[in-house]
């Protein structure tokens, strides 16, 4: 490993690309101006480029804009969002056109606003079977509606 570093910072690509002090196993490496750098090869050269982090940064966005939720609005959009899961799985189950990434993406958004609220019980001091008895209750007093893309979905039809 040594010796790869040492002929990394040789190259005359390189000179003026800070000195690597680490490099992981996914050829990662970390620069010395603290910059998380990523290694390409091609060609026998090893080029540095900086890492893309736009993805963590829309998580976090999306974590701020669902703390900035009271608890009702966090209930009315998971029941949403269950609602849009239960018509991606009736589009699978009929042979629909859908985008199969989308289940993921809507369980874990569900799972980040289910995980907030239960952030919120903990510092209101209510113990978990407390938190599953609310939930129960809620639930059975919970209106049901139609998903937002139904809604749409028959909109757009009564209009044409």
């Amino acid at each position: 490993m040594v010796s790869l570093i040492s002929a990394m910072a040789s190259l005359p690509s390189l000179s003026n690309a800070p000195k690597i002090a680490k490099l992981g196993r996914n050829g990662s490496a970390f620069a010395g101006k603290g910059e998380l750098k990523v290694a390409q090869w091609g060609k026998g050269l090893c080029t540095l480029r900086p890492l893309r982090v736009s993805m963590m940064a829309k998580r976090e966005q999306e974590l701020v804009e669902i703390r900035q939720m009271s608890d009702e609005d966090i209930n009315d959009t998971v029941m949403d969002l269950k609602g849009e899961l239960f018509m991606l799985r009736a589009k699978r189950a009929l042979r629909q056109e859908f985008k199969s990434s989308e289940f993921g993406r809507m369980r874990k958004r569900i799972a980040r606003m289910l995980t907030i609220k239960r952030e919120r019980e903990i510092e209101k001091g209510i113990k978990p079977r407390e938190s599953r008895k609310l939930d129960k209750a809620w639930k059975r007093n919970a209106e049901i509606r139609p998903p937002p893309s139904l809604v749409a979905l028959l909109e757009s039809k009564d209009k044409k």
